[in-house]
């Protein structure tokens, strides 16, 4: 259940404590209480895909509202007896030999015996007028997303490092009315040139001044000091940021992403992190992943938490058993 009443005591300790409850956490959560595990899960209420009209790819939930999927995975989360809690963690200590405590903004602590972090990430758009009241709706970011709901209408790349050309060129799949706004933070290769070209993709120079609204609806894209261009809808490549600032007790840290388009949390294939006893799974350690893979990808790092937890459990009891055999003399 979500309430405070049904957090253990901080003498108690969870199998694992999951920080993070959107699809990633849930996912992970729901196999863990299906393996017996004890489980909290500790939810912000800030999912970074809240502003989307709905989520797209995800099989059998294809344009589903963000906040019902999340609704339907807490409910099964909770059905096999995870607890989810609401607030947000402040602090983390501990390791894997003694257990990790995790501090929440109200006071409230909680234990585990193992931690994965599933925070996601935090979007950083280009500071220009009308972006962020349109994000998710008609400005957008990933084609596989998004594309299909735009198909075949006038879309502006708005111009934020070397990616956007290659997002000009993606979207152009989806539409033959493709304009580039190079923002004067884009500057094409000749080789670039010659293949926006061959596609058909219009360019234009100079810096964006805004993104113009009306009747809560996107008309276009205004250039300083010059025209304004009609497009339906604007496709910006933001910066990412992992949320890892309450972790930095445990020694986590973000890795600058090779592409230079943020960072992340680094970890192995099955979601280990540096720090033993700590996994992480979903959009704070692969950015590429949509909500579908965030939540495979969690499944998979739960049963491999699970079996950790259970060779530690298996360690112990054969310990215990033979010393219980040394003592009888058998």
């Amino acid at each position: 259940m979500t309430e405070k009443g049904n957090i253990k005591s901080t003498d108690s300790m969870y199998d694992v404590v999951i920080v993070g409850g959107g699809a990633a956490g849930l996912s992970a959560a729901q196999m863990l209480g299906r393996t017996r595990r004890s489980v909290a899960v500790v939810d912000g209420g800030q999912p970074r895909n809240a502003p989307a009209g709905g989520v797209h790819g995800f099989l059998s939930r294809d344009g589903i509202d963000p906040a019902e999927l999340l609704a339907i995975g807490r409910a099964e989360a909770e059905h096999y007896g995870a607890v989810v809690v609401r607030g947000e963690v402040m602090a983390t200590s501990g390791d894997v030999r003694r257990g990790f405590e995790v501090t929440l903004d109200d006071g409230r602590q909680l234990r585990g015996r193992r931690l994965l972090l599933a925070t996601g990430l935090v979007d950083e758009l280009p500071d220009i007028p009308g972006l962020q009241e349109r994000w998710g709706k008609d400005v957008l970011h990933c084609p596989f997303c998004h594309g299909w709901e735009v198909q075949d209408q006038a879309i502006g790349i708005l111009g934020n490092g070397a990616w956007s050309v290659h997002q000009a060129l993606l979207f152009r799949q989806w539409s033959s009315n493709i304009t580039l706004f190079l923002n004067d933070t884009t500057d094409p290769s000749d080789g670039e040139h010659e293949q926006l070209a061959a596609r058909g993709i219009k360019v234009v120079a100079g810096a964006v001044e805004a993104v113009r609204v009306e009747n809560d609806a996107l008309r276009g894209v205004a250039l300083a000091g010059g025209p304004e261009v009609a497009v339906d809808a604007v496709v910006v490549g933001a910066r990412v940021h992992s949320r890892l600032a309450a972790f930095s007790g445990l020694g986590l840290s973000a890795t600058a992403h090779p592409m230079g388009i943020g960072d992340y949390l680094e970890t192995d294939a099955d979601g280990a992190t540096a720090v033993p006893g700590v996994w992480a799974a979903g959009n704070v350690t692969d950015l590429r992943a949509q909500v579908l893979a965030s939540a495979a990808a969690a499944a998979w790092t739960a049963v491999v938490i699970n079996n950790h937890l259970m060779a530690e459990e298996l360690n112990r009891d054969v310990s215990a058993y033979r010393e219980s055999l040394a003592l009888t003399g058998a």
